[in-house]
Formats: C-alpha cells, sequence, structure tokens
C-alpha cells in the first residue's frame, strides 16, 4: 500500500538571489502513512505552515517531489492539483474560517455538493460527522451561534466532508483554552482514528503531539525525527 504522503527532497526560500534570501525548508524528506497521525512540531516562523501548503498543494517547492497516494503531483497543472485537493486532502487551520451566513451542517454540505454529491447524501454525512463530534444538535446554528470549540468541531468535520485520503492540521486547537483545546482535540483525533485516514498535524503543544503516534521536528529546515 502506498504511502498517503511522501515528501522528498522539498526545498523552498524567498526573496531568491536578494541579500536577504530566506531559505525555509532544506531537503525535507517526511512520509505519512495510511492511518498514522504525525506531530509536526517546531517554534513559530519554523516553515511548518510552509510545509503543510507544499504537502497539500497550495504551494509549490523550488525543488523536491510530493507524492500522495503514491502520485507524483509535484508538477501537475491547476486543475488536476485542484481536483487533488478537493478530493484527497482536507486542511484544518487555527481560525475556522467556516462561511458565517451557512449553517453549520450547510458547512459540512457545500464542499460535498461542490465535488458532485447529492444534497440528501451530503446531508446524511454531515449529520453523520456532526454526531461523531458530539454536536448533533447544533447542526442547525451559524457560527455566530456556536462557541470556539463546537466551531471548530465543525471545521474537523468540513475537512472530512469528501473522505479525504490526507488530513493536514495547522495549530488546529491554538485559539482555544487549555480544557477547550484538550477536549477538541480528543474529538479530532476520534474522528481520524474512525475513518482511518493519514493525518500530519503542526502543533507547539508538546503534551497534544504525544498523544499522537509519532513526532517530528523541523529543525532548521529539515524534518528530524
Amino acid at each position: 500500500m502506498s504511502n498517503a504522503l511522501d515528501l522528498a527532497g522539498i526545498e523552498k526560500g524567498y526573496n531568491h538571489g536578494r541579500p536577504n534570501e530566506i531559505n525555509v525548508l532544506r531537503g525535507v524528506e517526511l512520509s505519512v502513512k495510511p492511518g498514522e497521525v504525525v506531530a509536526l512540531v517546531a517554534p513559530s516562523g519554523a516553515g511548518k505552515s510552509t510545509l503543510l501548503h507544499i504537502a497539500g498543494l497550495l504551494d509549490t517547492p523550488d525543488a523536491g517531489q510530493v507524492r500522495i497516494g503514491g502520485e507524483d503531483v509535484t508538477g501537475l497543472g491547476d486543475r488536476r492539483r485542484t481536483a487533488i485537493r478537493r478530493n484527497d486532502v482536507g486542511f484544518i487551520y487555527q481560525f475556522h474560517h467556516l462561511l458565517p451566513e451557512f449553517s453549520a451542517l450547510e458547512n459540512i454540505v457545500l464542499p460535498q455538493l461542490a465535488n458532485g454529491a447529492g444534497q440528501r447524501a451530503a446531508e446524511t454525512r454531515a449529520r453523520d460527522l456532526l454526531g461523531r463530534v458530539g454536536i448533533a444538535d447544533r447542526a442547525d446554528h451559524r457560527p455566530a451561534a456556536l462557541s470556539g470549540g463546537e466551531q471548530q468541531r465543525v471545521a474537523f468535520c468540513r475537512a472530512l466532508a469528501n473522505q479525504p485520503r490526507l488530513l493536514l492540521a495547522d495549530e488546529p486547537t491554538g485559539n482555544l483554552d487549555p480544557e477547550t483545546s484538550d477536549r477538541v482535540f480528543a474529538a479530532l483525533m476520534d474522528l481520524v482514528r474512525d475513518t482511518g485516514l493519514a493525518a500530519l498535524i503542526a502543533t507547539h503543544n508538546l503534551e497534544l503531539a504525544a498523544r499522537m503516534d509519532r513526532t517530528v521536528r523541523l529543525d532548521t529546515g529539515k524534518v528530524v525525527t
């Protein structure tokens, strides 16, 4: 079985050829297996977000190879990259980015409709996901009527709406207080375990990192174990 994600020799820098050139990633090597949850730990500004954006085809490396599900996706055109992001990759950010004019249920239904699902099937899956994270009773509430923890759980469900093979999360509980963070992270882990997908989760919280399958660190632009 192919890895969910393989990064090989990933290089990324900014301001190329200028005196203030910055080399963020320097030959990153990283693989994530199906069903594996990996913590990515690094100080702020070390390149965690850049690495996740490259892994999720939101950015392109200066050098190296990205493989998702065994497919080399490094040099694909925009249309194919968009299709892979929609079908195979789920994103969770520190801020929920829910659409404020739509309910929790609708925020999870919309990505499915955009991917060709029928209305009834999309609603059924959305309600199932909300139930798995313990907020089925909040389905009809808009984001402004939800607590921070509830908003983030809806964001988790939205990220998994199209049944991706790979979940990428950038400080997914960073905006929450410690008690809420712990509860919401437990809901995320339950959801990931239930679905069996691979996950790469960037966090500065070492206690949360210890609850994942393994931890890798980004140090001077390289991933170390």
